[in-house]
């Protein structure tokens, strides 16, 4: 482990990153500069709910907080919050947090400040400052995996709307019926359409993957892509589909300069990237084609501590 004693306790340059997902928790040590020098990896246990999750941050944290005098603790929690409080809002995948107070009760086992974000806004702040963002404005980072999630950096800060509004765009109503983003476009509902797709093509490359090894069926795309199976092209052609038109209302509001796509789903790579920008130009007026550059978040998975870590430097640094 490389501690973070490269400036004095309390100047902001080393602090915790917590990153609470529907399904992973990770702890990391990391510093200003995007750096992560230690970690802890945990798997959510769904039915152990949000006191599960609390028991294994309260027994990993007072660790990490010995590791290179940490001045702070940034939070990226899946879900709405109230910034200013940090407190839970609500939870759409692990019950008990709702009306959580998860500021108050962190900095009682940390001893500093804490700050609590949504994911998707941390992860758009690290994308911003350290990943595929880096010297474009704004910059809009979306995540899909386990649900979809947006956050907005313009001029380098998170933008918030009325609390407890954030950039949710995940909630998004893409027609009359009430369908949203979450129920097209998530690794859960990308896992859905492939299990119909196999259904009606049982001969196929990806059928023969996810029979071989079934769950969760997104992981078999990429493989199957590569082996150029027309059935695994048609369901990253719909998911993409969907995503473009999830993401021309980001560009015919906010215009930004970079869209970054991260989470699980991202990690299909440039097949999905490629796919989603190809798609959006259809979705986009005329005025404001070609539109914005779509990426891959830089980051991948540490998108969220990362973010968080640099949450924490930024506003311990403001206070």
């Amino acid at each position: 482990m490389t501690a973070c004693h490269t400036t004095p306790p309390g100047a902001g340059d080393c602090c915790i990153g917590i990153e609470i997902g529907g399904t992973k928790l990770q702890l990391v040590v990391g510093t200003s500069a995007g750096r992560i020098v230690e970690r802890r990896r945990f798997a959510v246990d769904r039915d152990g709910g949000a006191a599960g999750i609390r028991a294994q941050i309260a027994n990993a944290l007072p660790e990490l907080m010995q590791s290179g005098r940490p001045g702070a603790v940034g939070v990226g929690y899946g879900g709405p919050v109230d910034h200013r409080t940090g407190t839970i809002v609500k939870s759409y995948h692990v019950a008990g947090w709702n009306g959580f107070p998860l500021g108050a009760w962190l900095a009682e086992i940390a001893g500093v400040p804490v700050f609590v974000e949504n994911d998707a806004n941390v992860a758009a702040l690290g994308e911003a400052i350290h990943g595929a963002g880096r010297g474009l404005n704004p910059v809009f980072y979306i995540t899909l995996g386990s649900g979809v999630g947006g956050g907005l950096v313009a001029d380098g800060s998170i933008y918030h709307g009325f609390p407890p509004g954030e950039a949710e765009i995940g909630h998004l109503r893409l027609d009359r019926t009430g369908r949203t983003p979450e129920e097209c476009c998530s690794g859960w509902s990308v896992d859905r359409s492939i299990r119909a797709a196999v259904a009606a093509a049982p001969d196929s490359p990806l059928a023969a993957l996810v029979a071989a090894g079934p769950g969760p069926e997104a992981r078999h795309l990429a493989p199957a892509l590569a082996a150029g199976d027309p059935v695994a092209q048609g369901v990253l052609d719909a998911a993409a589909e969907n995503i473009a038109l999830t993401l021309s209302h980001v560009v015919h509001l906010f215009h930004p300069e970079a869209i970054v796509i991260g989470g699980g789903l991202s990690l299909l790579g440039e097949p999905l990237r490629a796919a989603v920008a190809g798609q959006l130009t259809r979705f986009v007026m005329d005025a404001f084609q070609p539109g914005p550059r779509v990426a891959l978040a830089a980051l991948r998975e540490d998108a969220v501590p990362v973010g968080a870590v640099t949450l924490a430097a930024r506003r311990l640094r403001e206070s």
